[in-house]
Parts: C-alpha cells; structure tokens; sequence
C-alpha cells in the first residue's frame, strides 16, 4: 500500500505568500483636519499663525502664490500590484487675502473632482531632425587626439585670435 504524499514545507510556505501577496490593502494617507477644528477658522478674524496653530501645517500650498492652503486626505484600495482605486478623498481649501487673514474655507469630496485627460501633443523642439547616420557619423574628427582631456590641446594657443594673456611681449 502506497503512502501518501504531502507537499513540502517549502512548497505550502511559498503557496501562503503568493496567497498574501494579493491581498487587498486600504491605505489612508493626507492631513485631515477634524471638522470641529476647522470651525474654529473664522473668515475675516483668523491669521495664517492662528490657523497653523489649530489644523497643523497644509498638504500643500498654491502653486502660483501662498494665498490658498490645501488640507488633502485620500484612502485608497490596491488590490495586488494593480493601480490603486481611490474610495474617498476630502480637501479643505483655506483661503487668504493679502493681509494673510483667512477669506474662506472650502470643503470639496471625491465627488467634486473632475477627470482630466493630458493632451497628446509634443512640443516641437528648435533645430532639425538627424538621422541615425548623421548621428552616428556626426561626431567623428570633433574629438582632440591628445589625451588632454576637454581643453583645446597644444594647437589651441595658435587657433585663438588676438595676443594670449599670458604673452608678456606687449605689455608697457
């Protein structure tokens, strides 16, 4: 009568890893403010210190100026090695006047976000277009034989016009 087999250690240790390996993970990530925090932030009376001082320093700030704070919170499901999918995301938007005194204060939801598709045109860059051969080509003879290394070599001297600086013949 046979015996029965069973799977190595090994081999049952590599299956419950590849098992875990895709697991689903839920990440939560950003500074959220507690909505009781955020109505202490008065429009017209609270500075940027004062705000500072009850939210804590923003995700982010205005790119073209430090008039707008953003206070950003995202959590997202991965599942494996897939793209993360986001399941809430929360902004505050805290805005200030040029006095730095708080003019308003938004809340926005994954529901107020808009999908935007980057377009697909290249910028054309200025001068023309090589060849592989030219490219390949195009460099050959522009190399100094000299192992100098980067800097002219011995005929540098009688290909630069005008008297050299170090040439103390002309001086009074």
């Amino acid at each position: 009568m046979p015996t029965p087999q069973f799977p190595s250690l090994p081999a049952a240790i590599g299956a419950l890893l590849a098992l875990a390996a895709c697991s689903t993970t839920v990440e939560q990530r950003g500074n959220l403010p507690r909505s009781d925090l955020v109505a202490q932030i008065h429009p017209g009376k609270t500075t940027k210190d004062q705000v500072i001082k009850i939210l804590g320093s923003p995700s982010s700030v205005s790119v073209f100026s430090d008039k707008d704070w953003y206070y950003i919170s995202a959590r997202t499901q991965q599942y494996a090695f897939f793209t993360p999918d986001v399941l809430d995301q929360q902004v505050y938007i805290v805005d200030f006047n040029d006095d730095g005194v708080v003019r308003g204060v938004e809340h926005k939801t994954l529901r107020d976000g808009k999908v935007v598709q980057p377009v697909a045109r290249v910028t054309p860059a200025p001068g023309r277009e090589l060849s592989f051969f030219e490219q390949l080509v195009g460099n050959l003879g522009k190399f100094n034989s000299g192992g100098g290394g980067g800097g002219g070599g011995e005929g540098a001297a009688a290909r630069a016009p005008g008297p050299s600086p170090y040439d103390n013949s002309q001086r009074d």
